[in-house]
């Protein structure tokens, strides 16, 4: 039995996008309540080299929509990074979320093969073939960024576990 293009994209992006949603949403509770200024974990980092949790959450949402819209071969919406809130990274889950799922599935069903330009016209360029870079680049990048921002959270005595990361 084979698994679709679309099976293993926009489900598993939607099912982590909306548990990194859900611990979002544990951290807000944990500022409140522990009277924490909500600053103070958006802007946390697990090195001083590596992105705030904000622009690891901006990063996890713009792999989730540019993977599915390349493999739709539909344009890659841009979103400004202009989030400072939890409100407004949930707004951006959300409609990342709404965007992805408002893809035609048969769009990605089949796009195996098809080719993906990423970063056209620079010393970046690269070509790869839809199963490649759902796979071995759009997948890894994805959950490296989610699992970042949940050890930030951690990290930072979130109460979160296992079950949270899956959305279980």
């Amino acid at each position: 039995m084979s698994i679709t293009m679309h099976a293993a994209s926009v489900p598993v992006f939607t099912r982590f996008l909306n548990g990194l949603d859900a611990i979002l949403s544990k951290a807000e509770a944990h500022a409140t309540e522990k009277k924490i200024d909500p600053s103070v974990l958006l802007q946390a980092r697990l090195y001083p080299d590596m992105f705030p949790l904000i622009r690891q959450v901006q990063i996890a949402a713009d792999f989730a929509k540019s993977v599915s819209a390349r493999l739709a071969g539909v344009e890659v919406p841009s979103y400004e990074d202009s989030e400072q809130t939890f409100e407004e990274l949930h707004a951006r889950i959300a409609r990342t979320v709404s965007f992805i799922q408002g893809l035609d599935a048969a769009s990605i069903d089949g796009s195996e093969a098809r080719e993906i330009l990423l970063q056209p016209g620079t010393p970046r360029e690269r070509r790869m073939v839809g199963q490649d870079y759902l796979l071995h680049y759009g997948l890894p990048q994805f959950f490296f960024h989610v699992t970042t921002t949940y050890a930030i959270l951690r990290h930072n005595g979130i109460e979160i576990g296992k079950r949270d990361y899956m959305a279980a």
